[in-house]
């Protein structure tokens, strides 16, 4: 029987420490740290997510800017919204909530975000700096699934990791953090859409983490005995909330896995609270310790 990770109670242990570190620095600098967030359209996957960030930066003394923008907004109307955030001395953190409306680049809205004030870790000039080790902010979904392995002292030095998605935002920032001597000193393997034989990678990882988009698609026929699992999709079917494993089918196989919901979803809003955090002290010039990665 595999044991349930419990993302929620790690997530709330995130926040309440930085609740405390909030508290001390805002009576220092005058004022608490500012995320503000763009969302396009009505998307109601977007809405969700927005509302849970919304909550968090209330729970921990962070304050909330949000900008709905209609669903027909120019290109130009939302380059020059971030423009102008990126000049406001007082707002720390910038995010685009994604996915956004077709008409609309979505290379081109990240690029323009300032690279101190992006919290979620999209923009080139910080992806760079992780894919040399150098990171500044780390995308949140993997910085997330990094501090579950920490915290559950699931080993990674020599693992077997194998990853399915090699999307921008989880995929291949993931398996580069992975790969890092410092960081977990893995062997990775990404399977995508073109792997030709998926059960042969599937079956011999230590740690398989999927991000396919795909409801349930890993049953306990693609894992091997005693695999720690890691799922980070999430899907709304008539029978409820599920990830992209089948949850019931491998939990008798799996040594650990994330459940979906509770699993990865609040981690990551944990993580962009984090990165927010450390913004706002590299505005003010406080050093800020990241001895985690």
């Amino acid at each position: 029987m595999a044991k349930i990770i419990d993302g929620k109670k790690i997530a709330a242990e995130i926040r309440n420490n930085l609740k405390e570190e909030i508290l001390g620095l805002s009576k220092k600098i005058g004022r608490g740290p500012c995320l503000a967030a763009i969302w396009v359209g009505e998307y109601q996957a977007s809405n969700t997510y927005i509302k849970a960030k919304a909550r968090a930066c209330e729970e921990i003394g962070m304050h909330f800017r949000l900008y709905h923008l209609q669903e027909d907004i120019s290109l130009s109307e939302i380059l020059s919204l971030i423009k102008k955030l990126n000049e406001d001395s007082e707002v720390d953190g910038i995010l685009v909530q994604l996915p956004l409306p077709s008409h609309l680049e979505k290379n081109r809205i990240i690029e323009v975000i300032s690279p101190k004030k992006d919290v979620d870790g999209f923009h080139p000039y910080n992806l760079g700096r992780l894919m040399v080790g150098e990171p500044t902010f780390i995308p949140c979904t993997p910085a997330g699934i990094l501090e579950i392995l920490r915290q559950e002292d699931i080993p990674t030095e020599g693992a077997e990791v194998v990853i399915l998605g090699r999307s921008d935002i989880v995929g291949k920032p993931l398996a580069n953090l992975l790969l890092q001597k410092k960081i977990a000193n893995a062997t990775v393997t990404i399977c995508h859409t073109g792997t030709k034989d998926l059960y042969l990678h599937t079956r011999r990882a230590d740690i398989l983490i999927v991000a396919t988009g795909k409801p349930k698609m890993i049953g306990k026929d693609m894992i091997k005995e005693g695999t720690i699992i890691i799922d980070v999709g999430i899907h709304r079917l008539p029978e409820g909330l599920c990830g992209d494993v089948d949850f019931l089918d491998v939990k008798e196989k799996a040594a650990a896995i994330t459940p979906v919901p509770g699993g990865v979803g609040p981690m990551t809003v944990a993580m962009l609270l984090k990165n927010t955090v450390k913004a706002y002290k590299q505005n003010f010039h406080i050093q800020y310790d990241n001895e985690d990665f």
